[in-house]
């Protein structure tokens, strides 16, 4: 009888029991910034990992790590936000794929990315690397692209573990948050990726959840990922996100990104020595990680480079497929042959299309809309095209003189296409936006542009929602997003009618941001601390419960023709355990092709447990030519009648009676199927919290202490001190001491030099400063590579909780700088 070979975990288990404690504890951090360690004995390779989502970003050697250098040309896919408007699986599978080629041709193991956290508020200024506000839609989504990456033999790293949902603060702030919420809302999307994908690893995220840092949070990453989702992959720090390496070992932290310089590897080998931590656990993360590095030794070597002109072209088709028609009265769109077509706005020649920080690509090349339309233009008899600039592309300083040429152009034109949207310092890591306004200066040039009398069809490139004071006032509006690298012409074959849109909205669009009920609880009233005081009701799971006006829904988007729903029915109307089957014929009615995208929700009437009015359940696309139908079957499962009971610590059916309603948007709604579910009988109806959310309204801003408190199942937890200081104070809270101000300050002059940023661009140096202050000590311990030792940040911090020595203060006024210290 012939033997199975190993597995590559049993592989694995066999290399790190020939390894010594030195060389297992060695493999669990990097090398360097974006390499594992090799261990040539066991002929284990180093493996290189670098940042995604949308393009793979390898950076050359004199980078830096926020995305403000150079890097290798890649294609640059459209941003996850305009990939979840598809709602297009296929397409973003052979996106992953197209990403895995080029992985491939770089020699990179593993692309960091998809980003899968919760859009809990619009002002996250990493809104645009992820997919949505709901968690059915991104983990469907990002399981997509996932397998699509994974097909070529790369691996992914699915990203960031979890309940990341700002910027500020980002490495100290604690998130409170009650265990349904998390389960239901922040931790979703993560199963059903995992679920259905399988990513080679995860990230921990930077924040702490209830208390305790993602990275050692034992409760996170053994408990829910480890025994309650079998999760076989392995686990990474965010870089410098580790926060005490022994207590993430025994969490499940797997690898820490980038590495200590060797610090962290030789407390884990005093550990084990001193009994404090057992050899078993180390064997346990090393052996995934080994694992991980013979997962990468098995992808194909590159034969070729990557077809970069075949991934130029899926990159415009997705970006055509992504763009959302939020308006189009009296079908001003498509232009038309013939027109004197206005084009307003610098962002048509020098296109935004991609968000700023770690996941910013070096295209290898890039369209725009202006030299596209005037390529249409020439081929259309009596068709002619106008520029003017509108607005500085790069800040967008108010300039009345712009807007003056604008109006000129456009008030001799029979249409008046305006491109406008959020510069690069808007959307970008590291730092939220302070509102959702576009500058001024865009704002005022529609305005300007609509007051000539002339059409006015507006494109928007921006990476979250924006308000639009003057939407009423323009005749269409497409909101391409951050589209990648093809965006360009991407838009232009959709003004022109070459291509329909089909994107819809994978979030809400507010009318104003006092408007969502997370807002009072945005950043956070501290610095330490943020409340998810909202619990389920973020996005359109609050503004459909409570009837709330909307710029524009959750699933909105037009097209250029239009469709039909018919014959609905259901496989039962009380459903069980057995997935429920959704059928429904789509035709289209229209005069052209298009895609639609079929939305299936459940609609609560009654249930034992409160929850939000309305939930996605299901959906499809489908592209139909002009009189053509099809019948379409969407399932769902029993989640979609369920709730988390934290009581029970499992899902249980939440029995009453609901909808299941079949529309082209969460508030364009076609038919409506009654279903009654089995409950336990046994819920918490008769709580405070219950009584509260189901009483909710558009008025209510405002969560009692008394209801989160029960919603959370203990008092609620005093934001943690400023003082003394840790290895986990800020510079702006060193700040608060003659001494620690001389501390952050000689940082500072040191993290900014080595940030490789042109020092006239001043707004961006703003920016990364206010970064830098909110970054905690042991992560800039951690950046050095033991340059600035974990026993110099012990030293420097007992001086900073204790009256320095005359000495030092006179050695610090002669500014020797923290070296010294």
């Amino acid at each position: 009888m012939i033997s199975s070979p190993p597995s590559l975990q049993e592989r694995a288990r066999d290399l790190v029991a020939q390894m010594t404690l030195e060389e297992k504890a060695g493999l669990c951090s990097g090398a360097n910034f974006w390499e594992l360690k090799s261990l040539d004995r066991l002929d284990l390779p180093s493996i290189m990992v670098t940042d995604g989502p949308h393009g793979l970003r390898k950076q050359r050697s004199d980078s830096d790590h926020l995305g403000l250098s150079n890097s290798v040309p890649a294609t640059c896919f459209p941003s996850l936000t305009a990939l979840c408007s598809s709602w297009d699986t296929d397409l973003l599978g052979r996106v992953g794929e197209a990403l895995g080629n080029e992985c491939i041709a770089e020699g990179v193991a593993v692309l960091l990315g998809p980003g899968i956290n919760m859009k809990r508020h619009p002002l996250c200024g990493r809104n645009f690397e992820y997919f949505s506000e709901d968690p059915l839609l991104a983990g469907t989504l990002a399981a997509a692209i996932i397998n699509g990456v994974q097909s070529r033999g790369v691996g992914t790293c699915l990203k960031h573990f979890a309940a990341y949902n700002q910027e500020t603060n980002r490495m100290i702030v604690d998130v409170v948050v009650d265990e349904r919420t998390l389960r239901e809302i922040y931790l979703r999307g993560f199963e059903l990726a995992i679920e259905q994908s399988s990513p080679w690893s995860v990230m921990s995220s930077y924040n702490r959840i209830n208390g305790s840092y993602a990275s050692d949070n034992d409760w996170l990453l053994g408990q829910v990922l480890r025994d309650e989702w079998d999760y076989q992959g392995m686990v990474m720090s965010d870089w410098m996100g580790t926060n005490d390496r022994l207590r993430g070992i025994t969490a499940g932290l797997d690898l820490e990104m980038p590495g200590s310089g060797g610090q962290n590897d030789a407390r884990i080998v005093a550990a084990v020595g001193d009994g404090s931590l057992p050899e078993r656990d180390v064997d346990r993360v090393a052996g995934r990680v080994v694992e991980l590095i013979l997962k990468a030794r098995q992808r194909p070597a590159a034969k070729a480079p990557a077809d970069l002109d075949a991934h130029h072209q899926l990159a415009r088709e997705a970006a055509t497929r992504c763009a959302v028609l939020l308006k189009n009265a009296e079908n001003t769109l498509p232009l038309q042959p013939g027109q004197h077509i206005a084009v307003i706005g610098a962002f048509a020649r020098e296109p935004r299309f991609q968000g700023s920080g770690s996941s910013l690509v070096n295209p290898t090349r890039v369209d725009n809309a202006w030299d596209a339309l005037q390529g249409w233009a020439a081929e259309q008899a009596g068709t002619t095209l106008s520029y003017a600039a509108g607005y500085d592309p790069v800040h967008s300083p108010e300039d009345p003189g712009l807007i003056e040429q604008a109006s000129a152009v456009a008030g001799t034109a029979d249409v008046a296409v305006v491109f406008i949207g959020l510069p690069a310092s808007y959307d970008m890591e590291i730092s939220d936006r302070h509102d959702m306004s576009l500058p001024v200066q865009h704002n005022r040039l529609v305005d300007a542009v609509a007051a000539t009398g002339t059409p006015v069809v507006v494109v928007l490139h921006n990476g979250a929602p924006i308000t639009m004071d003057w939407i009423d006032r323009v005749d269409s509006a497409l909101e391409a997003y951050l589209a990648g690298q093809a965006s360009g012409g991407a838009v232009a074959d959709l003004l022109v009618g070459r291509a329909n849109p089909s994107g819809k909205l994978g979030e809400t669009f507010p009318l104003q941001l006092a408007d969502t009920l997370s807002d009072g609880n945005f950043p956070g009233a501290t610095r330490r601390q943020v409340q998810y005081r909202e619990g389920l009701y973020i996005g359109y799971r609050y503004f459909n419960t409570v009837n709330g006006d909307v710029l524009f829904p959750f699933g909105h988007g037009l097209s250029y023709t239009q469709f039909n729903y018919s014959g609905a029915s259901l496989s039962s109307s009380t459903p069980g355990a057995d997935p429920l089957r959704v059928r429904m014929t789509v035709a289209n009615t229209g005069a052209c092709a298009g895609e639609e995208i079929v939305q299936v929700y459940v609609r609560t009437l009654t249930s034992e447990a409160h929850r939000p009015a309305q939930q996605l359940a299901g959906f499809d696309k489908v592209a139909l030519a002009a009189g053509e139908s099809a019948e379409l079957e969407i399932t769902l499962d029993a989640r979609a009648f369920a709730w988390f009971d934290t009581r029970r610590g499992d899902w249980q059916p939440n029995g009453g009676d609901y909808l299941v309603e079949i529309g082209s948007s969460s508030r364009s709604i076609h038919a409506q199927l009654p279903v009654s579910v089995s409950g336990t009988g046994d819920s918490a109806s008769d709580t405070s919290v219950d009584h509260f959310f189901r009483a909710l309204s558009a008025r209510q801003q405002a969560i009692p202490d008394d209801v989160f408190a029960q919603m959370l199942g203990r008092d609620i937890p005093a934001p943690e001190p400023s003082r003394p200081f840790t290895a986990n104070s800020t510079l702006t809270e060193l700040e608060q001491t003659w001494l620690g101000r001389k501390v952050a300050a000689a940082f500072l002059k040191k993290m900014l030099a080595s940030a490789n940023v042109d020092p006239e661009d001043t707004a961006l140096l703003e920016i990364i400063d206010e970064a830098m202050k909110n970054t905690p000590l042991r992560a800039m311990a951690l950046a050095s590579g033991g340059e600035f030792s974990f026993k110099t940040l012990a030293i420097m911090i007992h001086m900073l909780n204790l009256r320095p020595l005359p000495a030092l203060k006179a050695l610090l006024e002669r500014d020797q700088g923290i070296r010294q210290v």
